[in-house]
């Protein structure tokens, strides 16, 4: 579950953790009020779930209440990234010395929790990570023992920030470990976090995803709002496990791991996959609308199916497939690989009802449907 800025702030200032005076705003005179309640100059901020807002145009500083007014009425609407803005939050400017970047996600080579923190606050992390990473300093966190008090002043000097600001920055990273925990995050960002002219620490943005298989616990939370293209939407009312991508390429196979590994073969191979998405064995029941979830995706211009069974029999996905082929009636070319339980009956079921003749190897199937893709584009 995504937690969006305003919200995120909510919770992280209840615990504790300094932030600006603000309010959200759905029209653009509620933005004007709450400009002129505030004081200014103030921030208009886009309201979605996506990072890069400031570079999109979605973050604008506005010196009086009209153009406050002006700019949530520009963006109220509009759209940024995939999202449409539905709402901005409007609040006070902060009188920054300093931008730090703090975080706490868990980290797959620990299997626990990692802290984070970059005196290039403001930035994506990504790219400095890349292009500086000595900028950032991470500390893996045991987790039955917690961010303790040395961790945290460890870290904190690790930086060039002047030494009084050691410990109140340790106190804050103790205090967002301690919400991190309480509302089962994956993810809890503070980027930037400012260090002002007056030494004060203000958390300026906030980025909180909880787990979903935790959110049952957690009480009361802000409004959940849908996160997604419109066609990852689309699959979630559906109950499909499904990513759009900006390839041409598009993937059908059963189950998460071949899915991945085709989609990498493909990359590999010189390609860009269009989906992921999980069919599983239920696909003989589910492959109409599987198969019209990646046709709707403009991009797509050739379908690479890969096949592999174990406790699901290939000739029945096979069958379920075609079903969806005979209604659907796609008219971009189509690759197919198919191994394992059934193979053979699933095979013969391909060349027989779609006349196409499956190919030996998942490499052989990757290389030809981007090709497909190629002479469609051409």
């Amino acid at each position: 579950m995504f937690v969006e800025e305003h919200d995120a702030k909510q919770l992280i200032a209840a615990g504790g953790i300094p932030i600006p005076t603000g309010k959200p705003a759905t029209t653009a005179a509620d933005a004007q009020t709450i400009a002129s309640d505030i004081g200014l100059p103030v921030m208009v901020k886009a309201q979605v779930p996506t990072g890069k807002r400031g570079k999109g145009g979605g973050i604008v500083k506005c010196d009086t209440a009209g153009e406050a007014h002006g700019a949530a009425e520009r963006l109220l609407g509009s759209s940024l990234g995939e999202f449409t803005i539905g709402r901005v939050l409007v609040e006070g400017c902060a009188d920054i010395a300093h931008e730090l970047y703090v975080a706490i996600t868990i980290d797959p080579s620990s299997a626990g929790p990692l802290l984070m923190l970059s005196t290039e606050g403001g930035m994506d992390i990504e790219e400095v990570h890349e292009s500086s990473p000595e900028l950032v300093h991470m500390a893996a966190v045991d987790i039955r023992t917690g961010l303790t008090a040395t961790q945290a002043i460890e870290i904190a000097a690790r930086t060039t920030l002047p030494a009084d600001v050691h410990a109140p920055l340790a106190g804050l990273m103790l205090t967002l470990y301690g919400l991190f925990r309480q509302y089962d995050a994956q993810l809890l960002e503070i980027n930037p976090l400012a260090v002002t002219a007056g030494g004060e620490l203000v958390a300026l943005d906030a980025k909180l995803v909880i787990d979903d298989n935790a959110v049952f616990r957690q009480g009361e939370l802000p409004e959940e709002r849908p996160i997604g293209t419109t066609l990852e939407l689309e699959a979630k009312d559906q109950d499909f496990l499904f990513v759009e991508l900006d390839g041409d390429v598009a993937v059908l196979a059963n189950g998460a791991g071949l899915t991945m590994s085709t989609m990498d073969a493909v990359t590999a191979h010189g390609g860009r996959p269009a989906n992921f998405l999980e069919v599983g064995g239920m696909a003989y029941k589910r492959a109409t609308p599987a198969l019209a979830l990646v046709l709707k995706n403009p991009r797509v211009k050739s379908l690479l199916v890969n096949l592999c069974g174990a406790y699901a029999r290939t000739d029945v996905i096979a069958e379920g497939l075609i079903a969806g082929f005979d209604q659907l009636k796609p008219e971009l070319e189509v690759a197919f690989c198919i191994h394992g339980t059934g193979e053979e009956r699933a095979q013969q079921l391909v060349r027989e009802h779609l006349g196409i003749e499956p190919h030996e190897t998942m490499d052989d199937a990757v290389r030809a449907a981007i090709d497909m893709a190629a002479r469609a584009s051409a």
